[in-house]
């Protein structure tokens, strides 16, 4: 193996080249960081905060071992799979570490899930139990009902975690009552019921997993319209903390983390919480992101970091709540998970500027298979169109697609990641593992991201576009093949076809183009049918947003559906209605 190129060093100022990772689990890592940081130096900043309720770091780790025990007392041992379907809530981020302590693994999930996409997720990772909502729990009872093997429900209540009295208040302003647990069905538990059962067990194990050992399973979309569990390791998460922490410019001990990107996500769990809480930061967790409550909430708990995707950012310039704010407690603000146009980052830059921040928004890039961010714009220094310069012990390359070498700085080519964040492969999946890891003449493995960029001769990454089809919503993958797969399983549908459309807050939108079969003739009542099936089988992100019928869909020279067609259609369109 040889050293690739790192032009880009030169850049990392104070910054070490290499740094000293953990070498055991998550769990161990937080402990590691609480006793040589806050323990003995006098720093009282909790763990997290949610609607107010603080919980100390010592607090903290009492219901990390409780809930851990709790996990053991239902049957769940080391290697065995859990799924977790929560928002940013209490209970969701004590079970993620609380499975880390027994050497168990959780599967991320979004809480707004499909039914069938909530049944794959569960069969593929082969989870002994799911913990979800009270609110979301009639769905994941009946996403559960044809899997074959065993699964516990474990049903958390949002009440459960708020102080006195929103504890009180809050069942009076649910809208839509949850439904009440079956007392005749033994897999389903409460919450307290399950803390309550984990008492009997008297001790948690001597030993941890290792740092190669699988922590999390993120899910990815897949080309094929088939998910993929992404198998991420304790040193791809503690490894992935300590970067950002050091490559961040400034220390994140002490401060305060803005956690409102999502568990499920791999920027909000890896930045949003894991990097916050390995630094000894606080997080302010946010359950669910609003317009409404956003200025709110930065206001009320002042963060130091706000990290989130360019629709968070691009909310912050339309909060009427920030007119005449002082932002000054900002130390960084972080984007990724999607493009950050040139114009909303001189937006943004302009609106921190006159709020009295003294900084500006940088960004970054990665992948779901390296957690999250590999590189990140320099602290103070920024080059227009660049997504930025690797993190510590993190290598990028640009190659050529169709042969894996390496080529000249300037030239387009797909970009690949090498460091201490590449994920372990996709779960029960070597062929797709073998496609997107690939050792290159040099001898190192290679994470193919399926992204085009360039790479400047001082080492500064752009990135140009996907090699793949991909719609990113608010953040978020959609993979059009899976809506497609969706639509066409609706009898009456003789092909589809989606697209992403620019949203002026989502940043794209899906559009479905539908060719019905012969005799079939376009009516609302199909259409509603398509929805509706849409929202059984794909995420809220992946929704349709627009429908429309055609008798036929343009056509490449080998017969595939030319949907750069149809986007450039929906471009002629958009640029027709701004000019008049």
């Amino acid at each position: 193996m040889t050293t690739p190129k790192a032009p880009w060093l030169k850049y990392y100022g104070d910054i070490p080249h290499t740094l000293d990772y953990p070498q055991g689990s998550m769990y161990e890592a937080l402990k590691y960081a609480y006793d040589n940081h806050l323990h003995g130096n006098g720093y009282k900043n909790p763990a997290y905060v949610f609607q107010g309720k603080k919980t100390s770091y010592p607090e903290f780790f009492k219901k990390i071992d409780s809930i851990a025990k709790s996990f053991m007392a239902i049957g769940i041992n080391a290697g065995d799979k859990v799924t977790i379907c929560m928002p940013n809530a209490p209970q969701g981020i004590d079970s993620f570490y609380a499975l880390n302590r027994i050497g168990a693994v959780p599967a991320m999930i979004h809480p707004l899930s499909a039914e069938g996409e909530i049944n794959f997720y569960v069969t593929h990772s082969h989870s002994k139990a799911i913990l979800v909502l009270d609110m979301f729990y009639e769905k994941v009872l009946n996403a559960l009902k044809d899997v074959e093997e065993p699964v516990k429900i474990i049903v958390a209540h949002i009440k459960d975690e708020l102080p006195f009295p929103l504890n009180m208040l809050y069942p009076l302003t649910v809208k839509d009552k949850p439904a009440p647990l079956p007392k005749d069905n033994k897999d389903v538990i409460d919450w307290k019921d399950f803390l309550a059962g984990g008492k009997a067990v008297k001790d948690l194990p001597d030993t941890f997993p290792g740092k190669d050992d699988t922590a999390v399973i993120l899910f990815s979309g897949g080309t094929t319209g088939v998910s993929k569990g992404i198998e991420l390791t304790n040193m791809n998460m503690n490894a992935l903390g300590y970067q950002v922490s050091s490559n961040a410019g400034f220390p994140m001990t002490n401060l305060k983390m803005f956690s409102v990107m999502p568990l499920f996500h791999g920027f909000g769990l890896g930045v949003g919480i894991h990097t916050a809480l390995v630094s000894c930061a606080t997080c302010i967790l946010i359950p669910q992101f609003t317009i409404k409550t956003y200025a709110r909430d930065v206001l009320k708990y002042k963060p130091n970091v706000i990290v989130g995707v360019p629709t968070l950012f691009e909310a912050l310039l339309r909060s009427d709540g920030f007119k005449g704010a002082d932002l000054s407690f900002l130390r960084g603000v972080f984007c990724g998970g999607d493009s950050l146009s040139v114009e909303l980052k001189k937006k943004v830059d302009a609106f921190l500027k006159e709020h009295n921040a003294s900084v500006q928004i940088r960004e970054g890039y990665g992948t779901t298979e390296c957690v999250t961010a590999s590189c990140l714009t320099p602290y103070d220094f920024f080059r227009e169109g660049s997504i930025g310069i690797p993190f510590s012990d993190t290598f990028y390359q640009i190659v050529d697609p169709n042969t894996d070498e390496e080529v000249p700085y300037g030239t387009e080519g797909e970009i690949c990641i090498m460091g201490p964040t590449v994920m372990k492969g996709y779960l029960h999946n070597k062929a797709e593992t073998a496609s997107t890891l690939r050792t290159h003449d040099d001898g190192n493995v290679w994470l193919h991201t399926g992204d085009l960029g360039t790479m400047d001769e001082d080492g500064f990454i752009y990135y140009k576009q996907r090699l793949k089809r991909l719609i990113i919503v608010s953040g978020f993958n959609v993979y059009p093949s899976q809506v497609e797969n969706t639509i066409d399983a609706h009898p009456d549908v003789l092909l589809s076809c989606a697209i992403g459309i620019p949203d002026p807050y989502k940043m794209h939108k899906v559009k479905a183009f539908v060719v019905l079969r012969p005799g079939v003739e376009p009516s609302d009542k199909i259409k509603d049918e398509i929805l509706e099936h849409c929202r059984k089988n794909i995420s809220k992100h992946a929704m349709p947003r627009e429908i429309e019928f055609r008798t036929e869909l343009p056509k490449t020279l080998v017969g595939k559906v030319a949907y750069r067609k149809l986007e450039e259609e929906e471009e002629a369109k958009l640029k027709a209605q701004a000019t008049e």
